[in-house]
C-alpha cells in the first residue's frame, strides 16, 4: 500500500513538473509572439520586398527580395559585377549564379525545393508550430555572448530540429540554430538577429542578422508591395 501511494505522488509530482513546464514554455511563446507585433498584424502581410547589403569575404553583395506568402519568393543577387537569382515556387525551383560559371539558370533538385518550402513562409515559425504539427521542447537558459536565452527546440513532422534562442528581457529570438545537410553531410548552421524594429504597420523586423562568414542589413523593407508574378519564372 505505501509502495502504491509513494507511486501515486511520484506520478503526481511528474505531473504537476511537466504542467509547469509546458505553461512555461507557452508564456514564453505567447509573450515572443506580443513582442514581434502579435500574429493578427504579422497575418495581414501578403508580400514583403526588401534590399538588403551582406558583407562576405570582403565583399558587399547586395540582394532584392521578394515574397507571396506561402506561394513563391525570388533574390536578385549583385556581386562583382554580375547579377544571379534565386527563385523558389511551391512546385518549383531555379537559380542562376554566373559568378560559379553557370550561363543559364538551372532547375532546383525535387529535394531541394521540398526543403526550402519554409522560406515561403512570413509567419515567425513560433507562430505556426502546431499547425504545422511540430513539437517544441524547453531546455531552460543557455548563454549567448552573455545574455541567459530562453533555449527552445523545435522539430518539424519531417524531424528536422530547429532551436531558438529568445532573450528574456525583450523576448526577441536572438539566435537561430539549424541542422542541414550538405553534400552527405549533416551540418549544424546558426544565425543571429539584431536591431529589431517596429515598423508602421505593427510588425517589428530584425534588420541585422549575420553568421560565422556574413553580416547583413536590411536599408530598406516594403510592407504589401504589389508583385509582378512573372518575377517567379526564370529568363531566357
Amino acid at each position: 500500500m505505501k509502495k502504491f501511494k509513494v507511486y501515486l505522488i511520484m506520478v503526481f509530482l511528474s505531473s504537476f513538473s511537466l504542467s509547469g513546464i509546458s505553461q512555461s514554455l507557452e508564456e514564453i511563446i505567447a509573450k515572443h509572439i506580443e513582442a514581434v507585433g502579435g500574429r493578427s498584424n504579422w497575418e495581414k502581410i501578403q508580400t514583403l520586398r526588401s534590399e538588403s547589403v551582406m558583407k562576405a569575404q570582403g565583399a558587399d553583395i547586395k540582394f532584392l527580395t521578394v515574397i507571396q506568402n506561402k506561394k513563391a519568393s525570388r533574390s536578385d543577387i549583385y556581386v562583382m559585377g554580375m547579377k544571379g537569382f534565386s527563385i523558389l515556387t511551391i512546385n518549383q525551383g531555379w537559380s542562376f549564379y554566373p559568378w560559379q560559371g553557370q550561363a543559364k539558370s538551372e532547375a532546383m533538385t525535387t529535394d531541394d525545393v521540398k526543403n526550402s518550402q519554409d522560406g515561403l513562409e512570413i509567419l515567425d515559425e513560433l507562430m505556426t508550430y502546431k499547425e504545422k504539427g511540430n513539437t517544441l521542447d524547453y531546455y531552460g537558459l543557455d548563454d549567448i555572448d552573455g545574455t541567459e536565452c530562453h533555449k527552445i527546440k523545435m522539430t518539424t513532422k519531417e524531424e528536422k530540429e530547429v532551436t531558438f534562442f529568445i532573450d528574456p528581457s525583450n523576448f526577441y529570438i536572438i539566435k537561430r540554430t539549424q541542422k542541414v545537410k550538405a553534400n552527405g553531410q549533416e551540418n549544424e548552421s546558426s544565425t543571429f538577429y539584431s536591431d529589431y524594429k517596429k515598423l508602421p504597420e505593427g510588425i517589428v523586423y530584425p534588420m541585422s542578422n549575420s553568421s560565422g562568414w556574413s553580416e547583413n542589413e536590411v536599408v530598406k523593407l516594403e510592407i504589401n508591395p504589389k508583385i509582378d508574378e512573372a518575377l517567379f519564372k526564370p529568363e531566357k
